[in-house]
C-alpha cells in the first residue's frame, strides 16, 4: 500500500470521527483551538492504536490463512464502507441540543473508542497485506487528529449538514481501497 492510498484509507477512516467532532462543535458556546485540540487527540489517538492492536492480532494467525487475505481485507472494508454509506443515509431525527458536550474522560474515552472500532479492522488487514505499521498509524492517527479539530471548527459555523456527507464520502473510501486491493491479489 502506497502513502497515496494510506492517506485516503487515513481520511476515510476519520469521517466517523468528523462527523462526531462536528456534532460535539455544534453544542459548543466556544469551539476554542484547546478545546478542538483535546477532541483530536482522543479520537487520533484511538484511530492510531486501534490499527495497532488489530494488526499484532492479526499477526498472530496471519501465516494460516494467506490465501484468503484479500478477501478478507475485501470484505472487512466493504462492510465498513457500507455501514458508513448506510448510516451517511439515513435520516437523522436527533438535534443537536443548547447543552455544550463535556470533553470529561469519562464521556470521551468511550466516543473515541467508537468512532475507532472501524479501525481495528483495518489492523487486521494491514498484517494481511503488510504494511509497515508504525508510520502507518502515525498518518492515521494525525489525520484523525487534524481532520476532527477541523469538524470541531466547522460544526461551530456550519452546522449538521456535512456530517451525513463526511461518512458517505469516507464510506466510499474504503470500499474503493477495498476493491482496488481485492483486484490487485486476482490478477498478480
Amino acid at each position: 500500500m502506497n502513502y497515496n492510498e494510506l492517506s485516503l484509507l487515513a481520511v476515510g477512516l476519520s469521517m466517523d470521527a468528523f462527523a462526531v467532532a462536528v456534532c460535539i462543535g455544534l453544542t459548543m458556546v466556544e469551539a476554542n483551538i484547546a478545546k478542538a485540540l483535546i477532541i483530536g487527540l482522543y479520537f487520533g489517538a484511538f484511530q492510531a492504536g486501534m490499527p495497532l492492536a488489530g494488526y499484532y492480532a492479526a499477526t498472530q494467525f496471519a501465516g494460516k490463512i494467506t490465501a484468503y487475505d484479500h478477501w478478507i481485507v475485501f470484505g472487512l472494508l466493504g462492510i465498513l464502507g457500507g455501514k458508513m454509506i448506510g448510516e451517511s443515509l439515513k435520516k437523522d431525527g436527533e438535534e443537536a441540543n443548547n447543552t455544550e458536550y463535556s470533553l470529561k474522560v469519562s464521556l470521551m474515552l468511550p466516543l473515541a473508542l467508537a468512532v475507532s472500532i472501524d479501525a481495528l479492522a483495518v489492523g487486521v488487514s494491514f498484517a494481511f497485506i503488510q504494511v509497515d505499521i508504525i508510520p502507518a498509524v502515525l498518518l492515521i492517527g494525525f489525520v484523525t487528529l487534524s481532520i476532527s479539530m477541523i469538524g470541531v471548527k466547522i460544526g461551530k459555523v456550519f452546522g449538521v449538514r456535512f456530517k451525513s456527507k463526511a461518512q458517505f464520502a469516507g464510506g466510499i473510501i474504503l470500499l474503493l481501497i477495498g476493491i482496488k486491493i481485492l483486484i490487485e491479489h486476482l490478477i498478480y
